[in-house]
């Protein structure tokens, strides 16, 4: 027997779809077009072999509704992974996306933190994602935030326990970036185990301190600060460097000329 035969014949016995990915998709669409609130349904496919593949497929709400009708679609996008495993379940509502997973306390937290974000003025907009791995349940959130303060003050209040958002209870990967277009920039992020920049921001505070900035990137590992003007930049990195003793790499530059 032929390899394409016996191909169709395994579609026609098991009802199995060659290009699994496209299949999860289209079953997407049809499962939930028309549902009340919702404007729109995206989903990308993943044919990863013949007969196996993964889909995602993401809920796009109407603006103005309500946070407790996102929370019942959530509850009904979760029954829907549940039972559809090869399908991962987003919803984006009021510039907040995030997923729904099967797991019911998972859900609800990312669905409080989702309420939480989109009350914040402070964020422009966010992505909660569930970036778990064998048996380590994990999320990854990516924010946007109005301004280089605002970035700063939302990464913390994220990583205050009880405070203005809830942390996960999951490892969770941050990171608050403020808009293409704002000056000054900076981007903050813990790292892939949640793991808190202490260091890069006390060289960044210690700088700020003392010299306008024009950008910062902040991580566990690094410290990249650009300071604006006619600031001192050899002394802006000595500041940096006592401030930040142990980490890694700690670079000051300067935007003069820029």
């Amino acid at each position: 027997m032929s390899i394409i035969a016996l191909a169709l014949g395994m579609t026609l016995m098991t009802g199995c779809a060659i290009d699994k990915g496209t299949a999860l998709e289209t079953d997407f669409v049809d499962d939930w077009a028309g549902t009340p609130d919702v404007a729109k349904v995206e989903t990308t496919g993943n044919n990863t072999l013949p007969f196996l593949g993964t889909a995602t497929g993401t809920l796009i709400v109407k603006d103005g509704t309500s946070a407790d009708r996102v929370a019942a679609l959530a509850n009904e996008l979760r029954d829907y992974v549940a039972r559809h495993g090869s399908t991962t379940g987003r919803i984006a509502a009021d510039g907040i996306t995030f997923t729904v997973v099967a797991d019911k306390g998972r859900t609800s937290e990312a669905q409080t933190l989702w309420r939480s974000l989109t009350a914040d003025a402070r964020v422009v907009d966010g992505d909660i994602d569930d970036a778990s791995r064998k048996e380590t349940d994990r999320w990854r959130v990516q924010l946007t935030a109005a301004d280089s303060r605002s970035a700063m003050a939302v990464f913390r209040d994220m990583l205050a326990a009880g405070d203005r958002h809830q942390p996960l209870s999951d490892v969770t990967h941050l990171e608050v970036d403020t808009k293409r277009d704002v000056r000054p920039a900076l981007k903050v992020e813990t790292d892939l185990d949640g793991g808190v920049p202490a260091e890069a921001i006390a060289a960044y505070e210690a700088v700020a301190a003392q010299y306008p900035i024009a950008g910062a990137s902040l991580s566990a590992k690094r410290a990249s600060i650009v300071v604006a003007g006619n600031a001192d930049q050899d002394r802006a990195g000595e500041l940096a460097r006592r401030a930040a003793p142990n980490l890694g790499a700690v670079s000051v530059t300067s935007d003069r000329g820029n």
